[in-house]
């Protein structure tokens, strides 16, 4: 399955969206085609590879990650856009049952997905609902996510918690498949895929370093909690994952544990 899931390179399905910023529109802008459709990872895992969704004028990639569970059900890990033959895929897989807003950053396509299966439990990391709600988005009934997994995915799924001032991040290994999902804490953009100005700019904070890294910005923030931070990636990296899925770039598809290592060896001397 290696290099069959993280996109080749070429064009999606033709109703793929193309970035209109970076001028890059030929690649999707740094994205891993085929857009919005679920690409099969392992057993019981997949990934959606989606965007380029615009950060301060930016264009990125992003990736939702999808589990089922021992019951059967869906866990939708980062959200990404909404479109009703995506939706359609994943229902053919198993029946939606939990969305999960796993970072600070990563809640925007959240609500589209919950009005298109009210049925499903939504999840956030901390602090996740009151910045939605003070971009005007009301994320109601949320279960706050924490270190400590819930009973609904207890026994298949660890979990630990990246915070500093204004940012949390919930980190889930899934044991079934020894694989670690990240979101921002770990970013590893490749340069050959992006515009001009997201290269030169993801260059600058390290979102684009060779072999992953965690940007500047959330280095500033993470070394706030140093300690618990350290401890956090520490007990992951003692989980043994064998691949590393975060939300922008390239993943670690195999030798999770000790690429991961030196992804955040910064925050680990």
């Amino acid at each position: 399955m290696a290099g069959s899931w993280r996109g080749t390179g070429q064009h999606g399905p033709a109703n793929t969206p193309s970035s209109p910023a970076d001028g890059r529109a030929g690649s999707h802008a740094g994205t891993y085609p085929p857009l919005d459709v679920p690409k099969p990872v392992a057993d019981g895992l997949w990934v959606v590879d989606s965007g380029p969704q615009t950060v301060l004028g930016l264009a990125v990639p992003v990736r939702m990650t999808v589990l089922r569970l021992a019951d059967g059900g869906l866990f939708l890990h980062s959200p990404t856009r909404h479109t009703p033959a995506l939706q359609a895929a994943l229902e053919a897989l198993g029946p939606i049952r939990h969305l999960v807003a796993p970072d600070t950053a990563h809640w925007m396509h959240v609500s589209p997905w919950r009005k298109a299966v009210p049925g499903a439990a939504l999840w956030a990391a901390p602090g996740v609902v009151e910045r939605a709600h003070g971009q005007g988005v009301t994320l109601a009934r949320a279960g706050t996510l924490s270190a400590t997994p819930p009973a609904d995915w207890a026994g298949e799924m660890a979990q630990a918690l990246f915070s500093g001032p204004g940012f949390a991040e919930i980190a889930f290994h899934h044991r079934p498949s020894r694989t670690l999902i990240l979101t921002d804490t770990v970013q590893a953009l490749e340069r050959s895929r992006l515009g001009l100005a997201t290269r030169l700019v993801a260059g600058l904070v390290g979102s684009a370093t060779e072999g992953g890294t965690t940007p500047a910005h959330l280095r500033l923030i993470l070394g706030r909690r140093r300690a618990a931070n350290r401890a956090a990636a520490e007990a992951l990296l003692a989980l043994a994952p064998e691949r590393v899925i975060f939300a922008h770039g390239a993943p670690f598809e195999r030798d999770g544990a000790a690429r991961l290592r030196a992804a955040l060896g910064w925050l680990l001397d």
